[in-house]
């Protein structure tokens, strides 16, 4: 059973809502094999996905081959101005996180549960799985030489894995590095391993069976990433920026340069007398290494996204911008960059509403964008509007979507023409908006630290505020029943306010839960609260003035978001999938079903339908059926782990 790595995942959000981070060891996640998906769901299908985050990119040939979320997308690039996608593999089981190339396969690091996954790509058009191997870690990057992909495996170190046989890869050695190995690269006899914490490691595989450490250098930061030419290793360090290591003796490597590329450098490639940096928000830096002890700069290109990773082919850099996609950048004059052309993905889901068929989802920095899902085996992305802030938050009504924007308040989106929407008014909140929900003329806002804040927008082009109520957490969500908004607030917990008159709400009661307080949803007598790490809080507000716990379900991760139907409450828990619980009897609750597969953040439920802002991984589609029994034979016969159709 693997363990996910500790890790800050509230990152923004938490920021945004408190002073103070908040971290936790994720639990386990059952299951193991990918083989068969049933043991990361039970009582539950998939009958759609589209998007995610593009955090890693390879090229050979005239294709590009990038993550988008939990599958390998294939570009023709052979038009650098248009990439055009040829081809996609079926949703892997999770997070595509590296790639390598070699001949007619790629190799996928797939984090998670996933990872090695062996992709055939003969034919770009219909790539499909030829054999895995379940790494015991979490399978961060790979690199390809001869018979061997070498897998940087996090918590579990450097993995060697024969494939000669791409049906059949087995291990045949590893290496536990001392850190998280986080990026690999081979240059003849060694692999060298960005190692999280402890920098360098150079590892001897002139044996894949018995790999040892030679040496290693200890980085000032985070080592991320790792590119070796000639003499030098050339290492992403994520707080240091560009650290240049002589490896000409791979026992005593030494430090000859280095360069701050100021924020968070995540990826490098070397092509000629350039190091090719990405730096997070701060884009590609283009690095002059002729003389590797005093490297400089000599451009940046500012991606519009957060750039991963990078490759480096003729004429060209290909960034993975993350939420932004692939960015394809001219570097034939090294100090004039600029963007030849891109593919653009739908980035990292946060929120979801639906409304007929289309999904409404709050992409953060990539603003609103609007799923068509009249087809939910083949969503589409009808169109998208960005707004200035971070998006959170969405709800929708008549021919307005209203965003929770961060620090740029409350955004009303006219989506009337799905195609072309924009932006109709707003009202910039004081505080963080987070969540918003609608009831007749009034807005209400989740807006952090500064509470709930009621917004009239009677006229979408004007809203006004009329009323707030500053509680005593961080308000990240809020739900509306009748005369009261049940606010989730943080640390402070539920708390219900009275918005009879919306011009002076105030508190009817509260219920401190024992975590924090993500997102709530009521229905009849009992509020539903997502309460952060591992549990779903049912309280119960017959009384509002008293309102009392009537059960609670721990669940595997971290529960941030909530939606009830019926006798089901879905969660949205980070790290443990959608969770489907069964309230018929709220002092009793039972687990229904599950799937598992990146980030859950937010859940809503239509027509029968889930869908899930699955962060990395885009949006998910889903539907209960126990059994599979009532799926469609084409859903029940879909497997994301399938082999040629």
């Amino acid at each position: 059973m693997k363990m996910r790595p500790s890790t800050i995942v509230v990152m923004s959000l938490v920021l945004c809502l408190s002073s103070a981070m908040v971290s936790f060891s994720s639990p386990p996640i059952s299951g193991k094999g990918p083989e068969a998906r049933a043991q990361q769901s039970q009582n539950v299908g998939l009958m759609g996905q589209i998007g995610g985050n593009t955090p890693d990119v390879a090229v050979q040939g005239n294709y590009a081959y990038i993550g988008v979320g939990p599958r390998l997308v294939i570009l023709n690039i052979s038009n650098p101005t248009k990439p055009i996608v040829v081809g996609q593999t079926g949703i892997l089981p999770d997070i595509v996180k590296g790639i390598a190339v070699a001949g007619n396969h790629v190799y996928v690091a797939n984090w998670g549960d996933g990872g090695l996954r062996i992709i055939n790509v003969a034919n770009p058009a219909a790539p499909y799985q030829t054999g895995f191997y379940d790494t015991p870690g979490w399978a961060r990057d790979v690199a390809v030489a001869g018979n061997y992909a070498y897998v940087a495996d996090y918590d579990t170190g450097l993995r060697i894995i024969n494939i000669a046989s791409p049906i059949a890869p087995t291990e045949v050695g590893f290496y536990d590095t001392p850190g998280g190995a986080w990026g690999v690269t081979v240059a003849g006899n060694y692999a060298y391993v960005a190692d999280g914490g402890s920098g360098l490691r150079i590892i001897n595989v002139s044996n894949p069976a018995a790999p040892t450490e030679v040496g290693f250098y200890d980085t000032p930061g985070d080592a991320w990433n790792v590119a070796v030419a000639g003499n030098y290793a050339y290492v992403a360090d994520r707080d240091s920026g560009l650290r240049i290591i002589n490896v000409s003796n791979p026992a005593a490597p030494t430090e000859v340069g280095s360069y701050d590329t100021l924020r968070y450098a995540n990826g490098v490639a070397v092509a000629g007398n350039y190091a090719y940096v990405v730096d997070s928000v701060m884009g590609l830096r283009i690095i002059n290494v002729t003389n590797p002890a005093v490297p400089t700069e000599v451009a940046f290109y500012d991606t519009p996204g957060w750039a991963r990773d990078v490759a480096v082919a003729g004429n060209y850099a290909y960034v993975a911008d993350f939420w932004a996609g692939l960015r394809i950048i001219n570097v034939a004059n090294p100090a004039l960059p600029y963007q030849t052309g891109f593919y653009d993905t739908t980035g990292e889901l946060y929120d979801v509403a639906v409304a007929g068929n289309y999904a409404y989802v709050a992409a953060r920095e990539g603003g609103l964008r609007i799923i068509n899902v009249a087809n939910p085996m083949a969503p589409t992305e009808a169109g998208s509007n960005d707004t200035p802030g971070s998006a959170w938050g969405v709800a929708v009504a008549g021919h307005y979507a209203y965003i929770a924007d961060d620090w740029a308040g409350l955004r009303v989106i006219n989506v009337a023409n799905p195609a072309a929407p924009y932006q109709a008014g707003f009202y910039d909140t004081p505080g963080c908006a987070i969540d918003v929900a609608l009831a007749g003329n009034y807005a209400y806002i989740a807006d952090g630290s500064s509470g709930l804040r009621i917004i009239n927008i009677t006229n979408p082009a004007a809203p006004t505020e009329v009323g707030f109520y500053d509680t005593p957490g961080n308000a990240g969500s809020v739900a509306l029943a009748g005369n009261y908004a049940y606010v989730a607030d943080g640390g402070s917990g539920l708390r219900i306010i009275n918005i009879t008159n919306p011009a002076a709400p105030y508190q009817t009661g509260f219920y401190d839960t024992p975590g924090w307080a993500y997102e709530v949803a009521v229905a009849g007598d009992y509020a539903y609260v997502a309460d952060g790490i591992g549990a779903l809080c049912i309280i119960r507000v017959a009384n509002p003035a008293k309102p009392s716990l009537a059960g609670i379900y721990d669940t595997p991760g971290a529960a941030y978001g909530v939606a009830v139907a019926e006798n089901y409450a879905y969660i949205a828990d980070y790290d443990g999938g959608l969770r489907i619980i069964n309230i018929a009897n709220p002092t009793a609750p039972i687990e229904a079903g599950f799937y598992v597969v990146g980030n859950a953040y937010a859940v809503a439920v239509a027509r029968n339908r889930i869908y899930v802002a699955d962060g990395d991984g885009g949006l998910l589609i889903l539907y209960l059926a126990p059994n599979h029994l009532y799926l469609p034979i084409a859903m029940r016969s879909f497997s994301p782990t399938s082999h040629r159709p």
